[in-house]
């Protein structure tokens, strides 16, 4: 993944609306939705999702199919995994960083 792609994909999930549609697909999983689920669960109105179902496609981070009469979204999970992998590829130089578990009250991080 390249450094604009990066931003590009950052740039989409820097929108309240967009995350929120981005995690709920994340959440769903390889199943995906259709636009008017995802409206109707997310309290979105269509045409507002329509939007930013795009912004997320122009991004690489969504992928449309359709099936029969449906599209259905999913989230692209190799995009995602890119994109993660170029945050944190040189973290903690080089070392491996494995932060303790989310429980942990402890304020040290590796880097």
């Amino acid at each position: 993944m390249d450094e604009q792609d990066v931003v590009k994909a950052l740039a989409a999930l820097a929108q309240p609306v967009r995350l929120q549609v981005f995690r709920a697909l994340v959440v769903t999983g390889e199943a995906g939705l259709t636009p008017g689920t995802m409206a109707e669960g997310l309290g979105i109105p269509a045409n507002t999702l329509s939007f930013h179902l795009k912004e997320l496609a122009n991004a690489g981070l969504v992928q449309t199919e359709r099936l029969g009469r449906n599209l259905v979204y999913r989230a692209a999970y190799g995009q995602m995994n890119a994109l993660l992998t170029y945050l944190t590829d040189n973290c903690c130089q080089g070392a491996g960083c494995a932060l303790p578990a989310a429980s942990s009250s402890s304020s040290t991080s590796c880097c």
